[in-house]
């Protein structure tokens, strides 16, 4: 059975990315950005809001702007089985199916057929799904720095959550993992 894991990168006062719609935090540094390579490597699959499956994309092609570490999380996540759920898009890209209608129904087929880790991408899908009760866990990476508006991580009323764990992650994460309490 799957386990649906809503994470994203934040800032401290709770924004995924900027006022202008943009991600404003400057990239990962080294620690940061292997440990989402090696998060990416033990997932079973990413189910994706489309905004945030758009701006995904930018792993789709190699860069000649990359470094090592860019292309090997570029290669853990092309390797991923995705699920997009827009009722605007009219297809998606390689290893990647469209999820139009019935998202409720998708999900819960999605977890009982699936086996392991899913992760959830963008806060307006982890809050419909969150409502339907389907999110199995919440991880917050907490950086340091705010942006003072834009796109929280929680897109609604914020469910009841207990801590199970924090670790830091380098010198510019902190991670909190909650379950539905």
């Amino acid at each position: 059975m799957g386990t649906l894991v809503f994470g994203m990168m934040q800032s401290l006062d709770g924004y995924v990315d900027g006022v202008s719609g943009a991600l404003e935090m400057p990239p990962p540094d080294a620690v940061l950005g292997r440990h989402f390579t090696d998060h990416v490597r033990g997932l079973a699959g990413c189910l994706y809001g489309r905004r945030i499956y758009e701006i995904m994309r930018y792993w789709d092609e190699d860069r000649p702007e990359w470094d090592e570490g860019d292309h090997e999380f570029a290669a853990a996540w092309r390797a991923k089985p995705k699920w997009v759920v827009s009722r605007t898009l009219k297809s998606v890209g390689a290893n990647a199916t469209l999820v139009g209608k019935n998202v409720e129904a998708f999900v819960r087929r999605l977890k009982k057929d699936v086996e392991g880790e899913i992760d959830v991408a963008g806060p307006a899908l982890a809050a419909s799904l969150t409502d339907f009760g389907l999110i199995d866990e919440y991880r917050l990476y907490f950086r340091p720095f705010v942006l003072g508006g834009g796109k929280p991580y929680f897109a609604g009323a914020r469910p009841p959550l207990r801590i199970i764990a924090s670790d830091r992650i380098g010198e510019e994460a902190v991670l909190v993992t909650c379950v539905p309490a």
